[in-house]
């Protein structure tokens, strides 16, 4: 095992639970929650601080200011307490609380955002609050994950060679739509190699990423209320929106086999299905679906047996026995 002096030294990248026998597809899910943030969000935080350091928009006794809904926010946070750089969090009401204070916990400020813009719902929202503070003081520095290209940069350089290392003959990739950073710096790798991989971004109900109408979305991770300015649809082959229903579902037949992810990697994985099976039935296509996180910081809500009911409508008797908590 290496020996590290800083939390964001340390990524699991060679990880992957081969799905096979719980759904009868050849689908690997790369796991991506294995490091001191427990998400794939540590490679952007670490990314974008380091440009950021490198351009002298980041000095000594900056403070630190992004919009999240939960798991980059963790990951800043993790290397802000590393660095010493104060950091403030702007989140909303449906980041789940164990990821509010995991952030708190390790120094930084949280701010929620407890109601929606008339446009742009909770993000446009988030982004307001994050220009006021801007506008607040001069040492405030914004990462701006949105439409910073060290976002992306972060996957082009790390989580796409690694895949294309350990599945050579790749044919399909799974990737979630949040900020499309993961998504953007995946596709814009495997898109410049001379043999194709069909990539397909998978996104939640509700979102509006893709040019679908705006909805109710509860499942923090996955899905936007603005476009990202990071997104060319160019990279990406196909889309596959999932409801979160589906979502809680998938998340809890992982769960009964063991797994227990968040609610990112339940969308991915339903969507990553549902596409194999209307496009590659019986087929034995090699294909990789990216699991952002694990599963801990949704015990109060995907892993809730109230909450389910209350926002979903879904009975425990309807989910794999064994996978909700009592």
């Amino acid at each position: 095992m290496p020996v590290i002096s800083a939390p964001h030294e340390f990524n699991t990248e060679d990880l992957y639970v081969d799905l096979r026998e719980m759904y009868g597809y050849p689908l690997h899910l790369k796991c991506e929650g294995f490091n001191f943030a427990g998400s794939i969000k540590l490679k952007a935080a670490a990314s974008m601080i380091e440009a950021a350091e490198r351009s002298g928009a980041l000095t000594e006794g900056s403070t630190l200011v992004e919009s999240s809904s939960g798991n980059l926010g963790v990951a800043l946070s993790v290397i802000a307490a590393a660095k010493g750089y104060h950091f403030i969090c702007v989140v909303d009401s449906r980041t789940n609380p164990a990821t509010r204070k995991v952030i708190e916990s390790l120094g930084s400020e949280v701010h929620t955002i407890t109601e929606p813009a008339a446009e742009g719902g909770f993000l446009a929202a988030r982004l307001a609050h994050v220009r006021e503070l801007l506008a607040r003081s001069p040492r405030v520095v914004w990462l701006n994950q949105h439409a910073n290209p060290d976002n992306w940069r972060a996957h082009y350089r790390s989580t796409a060679p690694q895949i294309e290392k350990q599945f050579p003959g790749l044919e399909v990739l799974f990737v979630g739509a949040g900020t499309t950073g993961t998504l953007m710096g995946c596709a814009r790798y495997f898109k410049e190699l001379p043999r194709p991989v069909t990539v397909v971004a998978v996104d939640s109900v509700g979102s509006v990423t893709f040019g679908g109408p705006a909805g109710p979305r509860m499942i923090p991770g996955l899905g936007t209320g603005v476009r990202p300015a990071l997104l060319d649809t160019s990279y990406i082959d196909d889309v596959v929106h999932v409801p979160e229903a589906d979502t809680v579902r998938v998340c809890h037949t992982l769960a009964r086999g063991g797994f227990l992810f968040g609610g990112s990697t339940g969308t991915v994985v339903s969507g990553a299905l549902r596409w194999l099976a209307e496009h590659r039935p019986g087929q034995n296509a090699s294909a990789v679906a990216i699991a952002p996180d694990l599963g801990e910081r949704y015990l109060d809500t995907v892993y809730q047996p109230s909450w389910v009911r209350d926002v979903y409508g879904i009975e425990p008797s309807d989910l794999p026995s064994g996978a909700l908590q009592s």
